[in-house]
Order: structure tokens, then C-alpha cells, then sequence
């Protein structure tokens, strides 16, 4: 039996509480550019949620509507979730990297009635996707043609006053329409209520422990269903302190004011601040200072406030497997990387690597009142909590599909059960391949192979039907400086990371060559979301024709354009 949720634990409550108990306390700090920032007080966070939804409850709406949200994080993005909630609206938000079609689709979709624009980066080619005469509001650091030509969050706080009270919306009530990044197909709204998510910050607390004193940066899109969670519903909830990233030019300098106590990256960004560490002090000689014990702590220590994360006493990482051996090498470094595994349709509340124990391989047991059972048949994860969603928005045949007949949520991916209860990711139901010599490949684990390499930024393995897979991948900017200087070199060192790779595999998953692209692959060509995974119908669109060409060539390495 699951824990009942406390009405105290829901969302708008949890902001009454602050704004009441620590009115003057600073919640939000939020860089305005050239280094300056603006600090938000809980006190001034709620009133101007308070005005907000004053303005918005005043455009006469049904209750229920739908209000959508494209920007990068900001203070405004969580006050204009915020009041949304408050004036009785669902809200929409969408990542800040779509292309026009996708925001399109999105806001008729979802049947959005105003849409606040804030700070974007590719704004001139987001805006077709915006339909003509769609209410739209814009934030401090929205892009110039918006702020000209919408009505501001700053005018509407101003010439509007407070919400009185302090209106509730039930546990059942819905809240968010959270549409998933879409490996396959279009996105679909996932449907969460503000009980899902107490109910989620409960289980979460229950492993992960937050409080009041903790700080974190907010940089992963809010649009994604981790940063909701562990950021919002747990800024809410245990009334810590919040910093907003302002770009990438400055992520480092973010990095170092927020200081953050819990830090979430996915795994692409864990390897990137990796190989930035490894261009100024190479692993062997990291090895070797490493291991002289006086030099050790003072090394780790350096490390660690390099990457701004000295005071980090939870790590924590995500929405794509983690490699065994970049784990590895964080936990040297005395910082231990938890590994979370979840799915928009649960609030990614599912299993977690539990802190201070080394459960490498794994994804750690199940948070507490998480039901999960394995498929006999087919190998599936399949699961129960009070977080699941309650069903895809206007796609009663779509929601039937992602749940099994006894009641069960689909997760897509295969696994097992170790003696100790920690879950093993195995791969996805669906990416595993048949070679024309009809053996099965499970892709995942050989690309987590693949992308230790430095070189190398993120990748796919394919072979479907061929006679042995081949992997493709994209270069991380050091690997394009590389290919443009020395070429033969990086060929060279790849073609022996390629060897080392298929000495560890089964006959039946040896690749012939390893294809790695020069041109990033990226959310506007589609071969990637907008966290970092790749697309595999996309990639296969993309490059399959040439797949049997490649593999014929006897090249092991192929640098292509």
C-alpha cells in the first residue's frame, strides 16, 4: 500500500507555506546578463505569481485550460507555472529547441489559449511554428521582436493585483500536459496530476535526501520531466535555493555561483565535463598524482571546484545509461554518480542507484512503493505507482497500448533483477536488431562502449539484417579538431578502441567499422531529442542506404562529412 498524500505536500500549498514561513528568504537567482543577477525572495515570487494569475484568471477561460510555456529555465518559467495553477489552467510547456512543425503541433494539439515566450536561442526559426493570433506574453529576457511585440510579464505584474486567498487544486486535478521528446512518432501529452507529483517528491525524498539548505543550478530543459521533478516539485517541497544558468558562453561561471549541493546531468554532459578535465590533465598523469596519497585529496578537490562541484553531496545522472567506466571514473575522483532510470509517464520515479553505495551495472532498487515485475515472455520492465500518468491527452488508443491488460505500464525496456534487487537495463524491446545471420544485438550496451572515447560525442549501432552491426557516431568538437589536423592519427587510435570494444563482444555483435560524422547531429536535423538521445528511425533514415557500403569497404575507421 502506498502512503497517502498529505494535501500539504501538493504543489500550490507548498508555495503558501514559503511565502508565509520564509517570506524573505532568497529562492530564485536569476543571471540577467554581463554577470548581473536578480534575486527573487519567496515573498516576491509569490506575489508576482499572485498578479499573474490575477491577469490570466481574468481572460475569462474555462477551468482546465490549456497554457503553454516555450523558454530556456528561468525564474519566470516556474512563476508562470505557477500561475497557471493558481488561476485554475493546465500548463504546456514546450523545450526551447523544437522546430516550427513540432510547436505547431504542440499548442493545437494541446489546444493551448495564450503561450508565454521567454529566453530563446533560435527564435527567428521557432516563430512560424507560433499560429497567428495566439495570446502570447513575454519575460524580461525574451528575444527583442517579442518583447516589442507582446505584452510583458513586468506590465502584466504591474497593472494587476494580487490573487486573494489561497486557492487549492485537488490531487486529481491535472496539472501539466508534459509532451514526450519522441524517439518514434510524434510527441504525445502525458497526463500528471498535482497528487502524481507529491507522490513522486515523496518516494524521491525517501532515497534521495533535500532540504531547505541545499542549492541546485537549473539548465536541463524544464520542458523535461527530470528537471520538473528534481528542480521544481523539489524546490517547492523543500523550499531550497534555485540558480538559473544564463548560457552555454557562461555555464561555467553558473556553475560556480550556484555552487550546487545536488547536481543532475545526463550522460553526454557528464562525459563533456569529463574530456574537459582530460584536455588539461591527461589521464595518465591524473593516474599518477592520483595515487600518491598526500597529492590525492588535494588533486580530487581541484577537480571538483573546476567543475564547480566542491560542494556537491549528491550527484546524480540520467535519461540515457550511464557508462560502467565513466562511473567508474567519476567515483575516483570522490564523486559518486547515482544513476536514476525513469520515463515521462512515471515522473521518472522509478529506480535509482541509492547514494553511498557502489551498484555500478545497475539503475539501484526500486523507489519505495514502486511495484515492478519483468515479463516472462518478452523480458520487459513493466511497472505500478501512484506516479504514473494518468494516460496520453486526447489518445484513449495510445494510452490502452502503454499499459498491459492487468494494469501495468510499459516501459519499452528489457531487464533483470540482480540478487540484491537492483535493476539491469538491457535494452529496449524494440532496438534490438536481427543480423542476417538471425542472431539479436542489443545496441545500448555497445554503444556505451563506444562513446568512452573522447573523440566521440554520441552514437547509434545498427546492422539490421546485415551480416554485423556497424557503429555510427558523431565527434565531440575535440574529435572535429582532431580529423581536421591529424586524421590518420584519430583513425588509428579508433580503429584500436574499435578492436578493444570487439574483443569484449560475442562473435554475432562484432562490428566491421565504426562511422563517425563530422556534421553534429542535432534537434534541428532531427537525430536527436532534446535530451541527447538519438533517434534511431531517424539516424536509420538518414544514413541506412549507405549502411551495406560502409561495411563493405574494409575501412575500420570512416571519418564522413
Amino acid at each position: 500500500m502506498s502512503t497517502p498524500i498529505s494535501p500539504d505536500h501538493l504543489a500550490l500549498q507548498c508555495l503558501y507555506y514559503w511565502e508565509s514561513a520564509a517570506p524573505s528568504r532568497v529562492a530564485l537567482t536569476q543571471p540577467m546578463g554581463h554577470g548581473e543577477v536578480k534575486n527573487y525572495t519567496w515573498g516576491q515570487v509569490a506575489d508576482e505569481v499572485r498578479r499573474m494569475a490575477t491577469f490570466l484568471k481574468s481572460q475569462g477561460w474555462p477551468e482546465g485550460s490549456k497554457v503553454a510555456i516555450l523558454s530556456k529555465n528561468c525564474a519566470w518559467w516556474l512563476m508562470s507555472d505557477l500561475a497557471i495553477w493558481m488561476a485554475g489552467y493546465v500548463s504546456v510547456p514546450l523545450y526551447p529547441t523544437l522546430a516550427p512543425g513540432t510547436i505547431t503541433q504542440i499548442l493545437e494539439h494541446s489546444e493551448a489559449k495564450a503561450l508565454f515566450i521567454g529566453k530563446l536561442d533560435g527564435w527567428e526559426g521557432m516563430k512560424p511554428g507560433v499560429p497567428a493570433g495566439l495570446p502570447c506574453y513575454s519575460y524580461a529576457l525574451s528575444p527583442d521582436d517579442v518583447r516589442s511585440a507582446y505584452q510583458s510579464w513586468d506590465e502584466i505584474v504591474v497593472d494587476n493585483t494580487p490573487l486573494v486567498g489561497q486557492p487549492v487544486r485537488g490531487a486529481d486535478e491535472l496539472a501539466t500536459l508534459i509532451y514526450t521528446s519522441g524517439t518514434t512518432g510524434a510527441p504525445k501529452g502525458v497526463m500528471h496530476t498535482f497528487g502524481n507529483f507529491a507522490w513522486a517528491l515523496m518516494a524521491g525524498l525517501g532515497r534521495i535526501t533535500m532540504g531547505q539548505n541545499d542549492r541546485m543550478l537549473s539548465y536541463l530543459p524544464l520542458a523535461h520531466v527530470v528537471e520538473r521533478v528534481l528542480v521544481e516539485h523539489g524546490w517547492l517541497r523543500t523550499g531550497m535555493h534555485i540558480f538559473f544558468a544564463d548560457s552555454l558562453e557562461t555555464f561555467v561561471a553558473d556553475i560556480q555561483r550556484a555552487r550546487p549541493t545536488i547536481f543532475f546531468s545526463v550522460p553526454r554532459l557528464w562525459v563533456k565535463f569529463q574530456q574537459g578535465i582530460l584536455s588539461k590533465q591527461p589521464q595518465a598523469k591524473l593516474d599518477k598524482l592520483l595515487r600518491i596519497p598526500i597529492l590525492s585529496s588535494i588533486v580530487k578537490k581541484k577537480v571538483k571546484t573546476a567543475l564547480g562541484l566542491d560542494q556537491c553531496r549528491i550527484a546524480a545522472g540520467g535519461a540515457a545509461p550511464m557508462p560502467p567506466q565513466l562511473l567508474a571514473w567519476y567515483r575516483k575522483l570522490g564523486l559518486p554518480v547515482c544513476e536514476g532510470y525513469g520515463m515521462t509517464e512515471n515522473l521518472a520515479v522509478s529506480h535509482i542507484t541509492v547514494p553511498g553505495k557502489d551498484q555500478t551495472g545497475t539503475v539501484g532498487p526500486a523507489y519505495d512503493g514502486v511495484q515492478v515485475r519483468i515479463d516472462k515472455k518478452s523480458g520487459e520492465i513493466q511497472m505500478k505507482s501512484p506516479a504514473v500518468m494518468k494516460g496520453y491527452y486526447k489518445e484513449p488508443e495510445l494510452t490502452a497500448e502503454a499499459f498491459t491488460q492487468d494494469g501495468w505500464l510499459r516501459t519499452g525496456d528489457k531487464g533483470e533483477h540482480n540478487a540484491e534487487k537492483c535493476l539491469k537495463i538491457t535494452g529496449r524491446v524494440k532496438d534490438l536488431f536481427k543480423t542476417s545471420k538471425g542472431k539479436y544485438v542489443a545496441p545500448a550496451p555497445i554503444e556505451d562502449k563506444i562513446v568512452m572515447n573522447g573523440a566521440v560525442e554520441a552514437c547509434a549501432v545498427v546492422g539490421a539484417n546485415m551480416g554485423q552491426p556497424i557503429g555510427l557516431g558523431m565527434l565531440s568538437p575535440g574529435g572535429i579538431e582532431r580529423a581536421a589536423s591529424d586524421p590518420e592519427g584519430l583513425k588509428a587510435e579508433l580503429a584500436e578502441h574499435l578492436k578493444s570494444i570487439n574483443e569484449t563482444l560475442d562473435p554475432h555483435e562484432q562490428m566491421d567499422c565504426i562511422v563517425l560524422f563530422k556534421q553534429p547531429w542535432t534537434v534541428d536535423n532531427g537525430l536527436i531529442t532534446p535530451t541527447f538521445k538519438v533517434k534511431r528511425n531517424d539516424v536509420d533514415k538518414a544514413f541506412g542506404k549507405q549502411y551495406e557500403t560502409w561495411a563493405e569497404s574494409r575501412q575500420k575507421v570512416i571519418l564522413a562529412d
